[in-house]
């Protein structure tokens, strides 16, 4: 796993949980800086964890050097990616309205991290180091976090849909890499 591929993927992977800011932001479930802190903060944590757990219970199950690591991984990416236009798609809104519980803050942070679980099915079949993975992953998706919520309470929901869509389009566009990388 290259910086570069690290970075992308944590760019991707971070932007349905920045959708859910700006919701959250939008709807002024977040109304202090303490909240939009601890919000970030769970995101980034749940973002960057799920692929951990993933990652060593994968490790347990796919055998080294499998010849069918590219194609696994493309299709992981590519339904990761239709779940996400799928709910681009969906009018339904995530955050609601009222304070944000520790409760809901748990369901978002487990909600918005799926595809990071997922993603790190993906990178037990990559060389590369887990762990840089998973913190460019927390720290990306802190960063988008927060500024979601900032923007969310300030912008009102211009952004929201146009940040999952993104978020989508990326996480496909990896996955075609992989298949393509696997067949060179």
């Amino acid at each position: 796993m290259s910086f570069g591929f690290i970075l992308i993927t944590a760019i991707a992977l971070s932007l349905d949980a920045f959708a859910v800011s700006v919701s959250c932001g939008i709807t002024q479930s977040v109304k202090s800086t303490g909240d939009k802190l601890k919000l970030a903060a769970f995101f980034g944590i749940f973002q960057g964890f799920m692929p951990l757990i993933s990652y060593h219970i994968s490790k347990l199950v796919i055998p080294e050097g499998w010849k069918y690591a590219g194609l696994v991984s493309f299709i992981i990416m590519e339904v990761i990616g239709i779940h996400m236009i799928m709910e681009f798609l969906s009018k339904e809104e995530e955050c609601g309205y009222g304070t944000l519980s520790l409760r809901r803050l748990l369901l978002l942070s487990i909600a918005t991290s799926i595809d990071a679980f997922a993603a790190g099915l993906t990178f037990s079949l990559l060389a590369g180091n887990i762990y840089l993975a998973v913190l460019g992953i927390s720290v990306i998706t802190f960063i988008f976090s927060l500024t979601g919520a900032f923007f969310g309470c300030r912008f009102g929901g211009k952004m929201k849909k146009g940040a999952e869509l993104t978020g989508a389009i990326l996480i496909m566009l990896i996955g075609i890499k992989f298949l393509v990388d696997s067949f060179i």
